[in-house]
């Protein structure tokens, strides 16, 4: 699913059918208000660069999520799946069609003409790093989306007790014929998996897949994530996906 909706209006909705275990340790304002103050100085930073480009990260930008693009491939049992941070020049007509695809634009609506996708993914390539657009290759074909996120630095935090360095996961499989058949699920718990072994700070996995997407929930269970609650979204009522680390070799 695509992140939660920014606006500053939105109120908070309490979690609901969470367990006691699911505290909320971090100072999260603070931290928040950290970055975003520092948003502005990189903006003026890198825009001031020579042959500076709209959408261009900025060079030296603390890493939140511990180097995306250095995660490497895994072997899963649907083949070999790498990550790979997108690129505008090489992945908007792709990624665009995919968005174009009915199944894909109920839940992303991202649907339309191509530079509506690509303001969504210079949002985050253009950002301090806490969301990392990605296409999903297997056996080195592109088949999937992803967004690779600081979950407890994202609007959704506000409607679910976050912990420090929590990774939050959005994915769309690409085409048809790469649906139903499991991969999803394979490919969650893979990538899920590779966080909590990248991110040493990182203890848990975590996604918010909309309710009436069943098919996804289900993936999102048969990859080893919990159903954690229900949590109202401004966009949507979403299933509180978590995956432990403690508990990942169990599950």
């Amino acid at each position: 699913m695509p992140p939660t909706d920014t606006s500053a209006n939105a109120d908070p909705v309490p979690p609901s059918d969470t367990d006691a275990e699911d505290t909320l340790d971090l100072e999260l304002p603070d931290e928040l208000v950290t970055l975003i103050a520092s948003d502005t100085e990189k903006a003026a930073a890198r825009d001031a660069r020579p042959g500076a480009r709209p959408g261009e990260p900025l060079a030296g930008t603390s890493d939140l999520l511990d180097q995306v693009a250095d995660w490497g491939p895994v072997s899963t049992p649907a083949g070999v799946f790498h990550l790979i941070p997108v690129r505008i020049e090489r992945d908007l007509t792709l990624i665009g069609l995919w968005m174009n695809d009915p199944a894909v634009a109920e839940f992303w609506q991202l649907a339309g003409p191509e530079d509506v996708t690509e303001r969504h993914l210079r949002a985050q390539l253009s950002g301090d790093g806490r969301s990392v657009p990605c296409v999903g290759l297997l056996d080195g074909t592109p088949m999937s989306y992803w967004e690779i996120y600081r979950a407890d630095l994202d609007p959704l935090a506000r409607y679910y007790p976050s912990r420090p360095h929590d990774t939050g996961i959005h994915l769309l499989i690409g085409g048809p014929g790469d649906r139903g058949r499991g991969l999803g699920r394979t490919l969650l718990r893979a990538v899920a998996d590779l966080a909590l072994g990248r991110r040493p700070a990182c203890g848990r996995v975590v996604a918010e897949p909309d309710l009436r997407n069943t098919p996804s929930v289900a993936a999102f269970l048969g990859a080893g994530f919990r159903f954690s609650s229900e949590i109202d979204l401004p966009d949507k009522r979403a299933a509180l996906m978590v995956r432990d680390r403690n508990l990942r070799h169990l599950l």
